[in-house]
């Protein structure tokens, strides 16, 4: 069981809850103006038609582990069952609808989630991909995926990204998400404390970790985000780190598996 060892307050939860809304929100402007959903993006075989499907297909997932837990270990079996390639199927299953139906079910999705979230207990616990979640973690969880699979659309369209302040809510995902990098390249995890400071959409510090920590991690709060959910190699980003550990970490960032 992967445990990300964050969560957040009722009152954190509110204020995320409204950012998640309008990134989905902004993703779907610029794709219902799209006519083509056919445009590959930068992940191989994928379209913009495959995003959106998979953000749809997430979605639907969201509400079963939610609503039917009990009904959730199907959803596990089967992608169990197609191991690597379930993500790719999952995509290319929902991409092969007519535009429009795909459009309407990720809508109805993205509500549907976004009440289920807010309405369920904070520490209502429901089944997910190896672990448990609460709404305080799938959240920002799912604010992240709708971040990172809509770059890969801005990026496919040549369309700039605006950065928000939503970012902080995936910034700190990937601050949490440090054990799960060094887990994920078989490196035994940092033992010292970090220092993160990044700079936000606004000229604003954003800082985790104790000041006077060894091991430092500076840079844009952008190209943090855009490093974690692996939109972008290490060097193509203006992230430095001081410390062995640091510098590891950026090499092998991660905030998903």
């Amino acid at each position: 069981m992967l445990d990300y060892g964050f969560d957040l307050s009722g009152v954190e939860r509110d204020l995320a809850l409204p950012d998640l809304v309008a990134e989905g929100a902004e993703l779907d402007a610029l794709v219902a103006a799209q006519a083509d959903w056919s445009v590959p993006t930068p992940a191989a075989g994928w379209t913009i038609a495959h995003q959106i499907a998979h953000l749809a297909a997430a979605d639907a997932n969201v509400l079963i582990a939610i609503r039917t837990p009990e009904a959730f270990g199907t959803v596990l079996k089967e992608a169990e069952a197609e191991g690597s390639q379930h993500a790719d199927l999952e995509a290319a299953a929902g991409a092969a609808k007519p535009r429009s139906v795909l459009l309407e079910q990720w809508r109805a999705g993205r509500a549907e989630v976004a009440e289920a979230l807010r309405d369920i207990p904070l520490d209502h616990a429901f089944p997910w991909y190896g672990s448990q979640l609460t709404a305080a973690l799938m959240v920002p969880l799912r604010l992240m995926e709708t971040w990172a699979h809509g770059q890969d659309v801005f990026d496919a369209l040549g369309v700039p990204h605006r950065a928000t302040g939503r970012l902080q809510h995936v910034a700190s995902l990937g601050v949490i998400g440090r054990e799960l990098s060094f887990y994920a390249a078989q490196l035994p995890g940092p033992a010292e404390p970090f220092r993160v400071e990044l700079t936000g959409p606004g000229g604003q510090t954003w800082f985790w970790g104790p000041e006077d920590a060894a091991q430092r991690v500076q840079g844009s709060a952008l190209d943090f985000c855009l490093r974690v959910t692996h939109r972008r190699s290490r060097a193509e980003t203006d992230l430095t780190a001081v410390g062995e550990d640091a510098e590891k970490w950026l090499d092998n960032a991660r905030v998903f598996l």
